[in-house]
């Protein structure tokens, strides 16, 4: 299945986000309303050990901590993770891959996930090791970006340079495949 996706250059998505750190909130208003909504679907859990995973400049890191999780930080971006960490957004922090997160099998009730494995190449292989990572009776909260997202967008580039400047997301079937081997519900 790896083949159906594309290969992400993640050192410029690190690079980029990294360089966008300290402005990044006041325009993320999309990834807000996102996360809030994924985030809800999840504070019930009695779990207290949480894993943010692609936790940005930590604004999720930090709305967790508010409901008393144990807030474990992962970002790919070194930019992104030293705001949350001088932000004080989690109790730890790890540089890392959402496709190779360096933690034990286990080690964690809740996985969340807000509008980062679009940025993936293997969306399986992202979905596996949050499951690895996630204890059972554990729950796994992610969103992303499907085929179609964002196509307004995309449009209004292109009639200004002729450059589309929006990533081509997986079709909703793809995304469906990756969650097929797991107790899961899509919306």
């Amino acid at each position: 299945m790896t083949s159906a996706f594309e290969q992400v250059n993640k050192q410029a998505v690190a690079s980029a986000f990294s360089r966008a750190a300290v402005g990044y909130d006041a325009a993320a208003v999309l990834q807000r309303d996102v996360g809030e909504r994924l985030l809800g679907m999840g504070q019930e859990h009695q779990g207290e050990q949480l894993l943010d995973a692609g936790c940005g400049t930590g604004y999720f890191s930090r709305r967790w901590r508010e409901l008393g999780k144990q807030v474990t930080a992962l970002d790919l971006a070194p930019g992104m993770l030293a705001f949350a960490r001088q932000q004080q957004a989690a109790d730890h922090y790890l540089l890392g891959d959402i496709e190779n997160v360096p933690l034990g099998d286990a080690a964690v009730d809740i996985s969340f996930s807000s509008l980062v494995v679009q940025w993936c190449s293997d969306l399986p292989r992202a979905l596996a090791e949050l499951y690895r990572v996630t204890r059972p009776g554990g729950v796994i909260l992610f969103s992303t970006l499907a085929e179609g997202s964002l196509h307004e967008l995309g449009d209004a580039w292109q009639q200004v340079d002729g450059e589309r400047h929006v990533n081509d997301f997986l079709p909703l079937a793809q995304i469906e495949a990756a969650c097929a081997g797991y107790r899961h519900h899509l919306q």
